[in-house]
């Protein structure tokens, strides 16, 4: 799929939509606002639609909508597993996107919680090479006579 700038007005429409649920924590991500469940991904704005994560048997339901498609963020085939773009007449649906957000929280947290990534020192500056110390040119020696 080709890079879309989020609306605007999707974000507070998102946010409307997601369950009341002290474990959900949101961020942003790709530019839009994204919700997560025990470290795991579990639903977001991306390009007009909304990603969810499912189980197997709301993604069956979910992929039969008209414009939904296996998430794949990249566009090069690797989709991000059970997980599917909702086309954008589902965020025109307040009860509908609130419906497959519970079911993508529901699903989400019966998956192992996720590991925070260890977060990589610091890469030092690489040492600058010392100029060359500068020298007086020798004064030529005296030739004797």
């Amino acid at each position: 799929m080709a890079w879309v700038k989020i609306p605007a007005e999707n974000h507070p429409l998102f946010l409307a939509a997601l369950p009341k649920d002290k474990r959900v924590t949101t961020l942003k991500m790709f530019g839009a606002t994204a919700a997560k469940v025990n470290g795991q991904l579990f639903g977001g704005l991306f390009g007009r639609g909304l990603m969810v994560k499912v189980s197997p048997a709301d993604m069956t339901v979910a992929l039969a909508l008209d414009g939904a498609e296996p998430f794949d963020p990249m566009g090069t085939g690797r989709t991000m597993a059970s997980s599917v773009l909702l086309p954008e007449s589902v965020l025109d649906e307040p009860a509908e996107m609130k419906a497959w957000l519970q079911k993508a929280l529901d699903y989400t947290v019966t998956l192992p919680p996720k590991k925070a990534a260890k977060k990589k020192p610091k890469a030092k500056p690489a040492a600058r090479a010392k100029p060359p110390a500068k020298t007086k040119p020798k004064a030529k020696a005296k030739a004797k006579r």
